[in-house]
């Protein structure tokens, strides 16, 4: 079964990208400076920060839905990222190398079924979950932090 994982859409963090701490602080955002990798994990690109490089981290609302899995949580952004990853059978490093919750959801948002598991052994799950015709989409989130890390829909 074909899948793809895909990150966040830059678009509504670019108007971040820039401004001061005080700004940023104003937006419910803190910049900081990769001193370690892996550690500051990027959501757009799905790739780990390279040391020096600034993120910014921030509240992402993962799950919109009206129900009640609406979630959000705080994760990471490179400060310059502008390409969204997505990529069809292809597990990105930063997900690898991770222990992952991967959370199943229906159409309306609900959860139906969940999992933790190696990132190194993530597609066996997805084509669990997968099996279920009720599953519309995955959610992928570092089981550690529980920071969102990224969607998987079927191709």
């Amino acid at each position: 079964m074909d899948f793809q994982i895909s990150g966040i859409d830059p678009e509504p963090y670019r108007h971040l990208y820039g401004l001061s701490d005080a700004e940023l602080k104003k937006h419910g955002a803190l910049r900081y400076t990769v001193n370690t990798t892996p550690g500051f994990p990027d959501r757009i690109e799905m790739r780990d920060g390279a040391v020096g490089e600034t993120m910014l981290l921030i509240n992402y609302e993962s799950q919109p839905a009206k129900t009640p899995y609406r979630a959000t949580h705080a994760i990471f952004v490179r400060e310059g990222a502008q390409t969204m990853y997505s990529e069809i059978n292809t597990v990105p490093e930063v997900m690898a190398l991770r222990v992952l919750s991967v959370r199943g959801f229906d159409v309306h948002g609900m959860l139906l079924d969940a999992d933790v598991v190696g990132g190194h052994s993530l597609i066996p799950v997805i084509e669990r979950l997968f099996k279920n015709a009720a599953i519309s989409y995955l959610h992928v989130h570092n089981a550690k932090q529980g920071c969102y890390s990224g969607r998987v829909d079927r191709v």
